[in-house]
């Protein structure tokens, strides 16, 4: 059973806080290892203090690489690009953000295909994966839809694939690359940042029911085999 830990705090200030400070020491555990890091980082609204929290953190950025768990495919620029928001905290650092879907294409399915040869150059496993959770349960953009099989059962070598989730979400009603679930569970470290107490029960109730959940995340962590931080705040 996957070890999980839950980490808890009274804001979102206080979970920001937290959340900058572990990925910092294994971006410089990483560094020091292995002479540069390769993270993966959530979208989303609730990881961003965090995000401007750690890019104000004193590392070496030239050796760190960052990618999106999941990216929309639309334009760069666009809104609702995931790696857009990432580059505008971190490139000024001096990281190097990698934009997974440089351009929108309309075969989703292309998009995931070219999304895994561009991530195929970098070195593996990931040193972090850090998710996120949706209401519904999806984590990255492995969503309920007709790619979900895919997402988790896909070849092993494969680390991210095109995603088309069903129902489309109507924040974001659009198509989407997505690392796999082998891409997320081999990572060297896997954190969630997750806020609200709905979010909080659907995150349990998948651990519990395991591969078997109806929840993506419940069947991604089944997979997990080393421990698990879920950093959470009401």
């Amino acid at each position: 059973m996957t070890e999980i830990e839950w980490w808890e705090y009274d804001d979102a200030d206080e979970l920001a806080e937290a959340i900058a400070g572990d990925v910092q020491f294994v971006i410089e555990s990483a560094i020091d290892a292995r002479g540069s890091a390769v993270i993966a980082l959530a979208g989303g609204k609730t990881p961003l203090p965090a995000y401007e929290k750690l890019a104000k953190a004193k590392l070496d950025w030239k050796r760190v690489t960052i990618v999106p768990t999941d990216e929309r495919i639309v334009p760069l620029g666009d809104p609702l690009s995931n790696v857009t928001a990432l580059g505008r905290t971190f490139i000024p650092k001096g990281a190097r953000v990698i934009p997974v879907v440089p351009k929108a294409v309309p075969d989703y399915k292309a998009a995931g295909r070219s999304a895994d040869a561009l991530l195929g150059d970098l070195h593996w496993p990931l040193d972090l994966c850090l998710l996120g959770v949706g209401g519904d349960g999806h984590t990255a953009s492995i969503f309920p839809g007709p790619d979900l099989d895919e997402a988790l059962n896909g070849p092993k070598e494969r680390r991210a694939l095109g995603v088309m989730p069903d129902p489309l979400p109507p924040e974001a009603p659009v198509a989407r690359v997505s690392l796999s679930r082998q891409g997320i569970v081999t990572a060297r470290a896997l954190m969630i940042a997750v806020t609200g107490k709905e979010k909080r029960k659907v995150i349990e109730d998948a651990i519990k029911e395991g591969a078997g959940s109806p929840y993506p995340i419940g069947r991604v962590l089944a997979e997990v085999e080393l421990p698990v931080d879920i950093h959470w705040a009401a």
